[in-house]
């Protein structure tokens, strides 16, 4: 991190006098805990094609694949922890710099990190709800039905069709929360991206909704974005190191740092 004292000085600098940060958080952040990128290599879509929305309401087939990739992909969830950049984020709101995290992740991470206000654009996967009564479970009692051998988990109450609470191909984004989330945007003095590559539409759309509302926009990302060139700040650097690094300067040791 030597050659990254300036950059980090530099955010440290921007965090220290805003009291309007956005946290915008991509895949990035979660793979420093863990959970494999979906769209890398090795990654649950290059393994299994996609299930769509229409397709898992209508087709029992499609919805017994559907769980059969979560049965993949949830241990890896649960097994999951907070790391230095979802604590950072979670002291910054504490301490009044930060009016929340918009996250396209689906981990829950940021609130088992402490953050109050997380905007799911994406929805959770740590959550499974019924499509016709809405009672709602925690994955982990779905997931033991699906590792008993259950291909295709119904409703204890109803019977119904059970699905992640995840926004999946061809399903509309919750709307509450992209307003919500726009809102934030453009709202914010600084919008802080942690992890995202910044091109999976619409959410990539928000970063450019802070700049026309003139915030400044930092990137903390390992690979160029297609906004490295419109941003204040740009770091190509580990989120968890730079965030802890950040907090080190402000006084603030994380837990991870201890």
């Amino acid at each position: 991190m030597a050659d990254q004292l300036a950059p980090v000085a530099a955010l440290r600098q921007l965090i220290a006098r805003s009291s309007r940060i956005v946290g915008f958080t991509g895949a990035g952040i979660s793979t420093e805990s863990g959970i494999a990128d979906f769209r890398s290599p090795g990654g649950v879509w290059s393994r299994h094609e996609p299930v769509y929305y229409q397709d898992f309401l209508s087709d029992p087939a499609e919805r017994r694949r559907y769980w059969q990739i979560r049965r993949e992909s949830i241990p890896g969830f649960l097994a999951a922890r907070p790391n230095a950049g979802h604590l950072a984020l979670a002291r910054l709101e504490r301490m009044g710099h930060l009016l929340g995290v918009v996250t396209q992740n689906i981990d829950e991470l940021h609130q088992r990190a402490g953050s109050r206000r997380v905007l799911e654009i994406h929805g959770t996967a740590m959550k499974v709800r019924c499509l016709d009564c809405d009672k709602r479970y925690r994955c982990e009692e779905v997931h033991a039905r699906l590792e008993a051998g259950d291909a295709e988990p119904r409703c204890a109450g109803c019977g119904g069709i059970l699905k992640s609470m995840t926004v999946s191909f061809g399903e509309p984004l919750p709307s509450d929360v992209w307003m919500q989330s726009a809102q934030l945007a453009r709202q914010c003095d600084v919008f802080l991206a942690l992890g995202s590559s910044l091109v999976v539409q619409p959410a990539a759309s928000l970063p450019e909704t802070a700049l026309r509302g003139g915030a400044r926009l930092v990137i903390v990302n390992r690979d160029p974005t297609p906004l490295d060139s419109a941003a204040d700040l740009v770091i190509h650097a580990p989120i968890g190191e730079t965030m802890q690094a950040v907090m080190r300067e402000m006084g603030v040791v994380l837990p991870a740092d201890s």
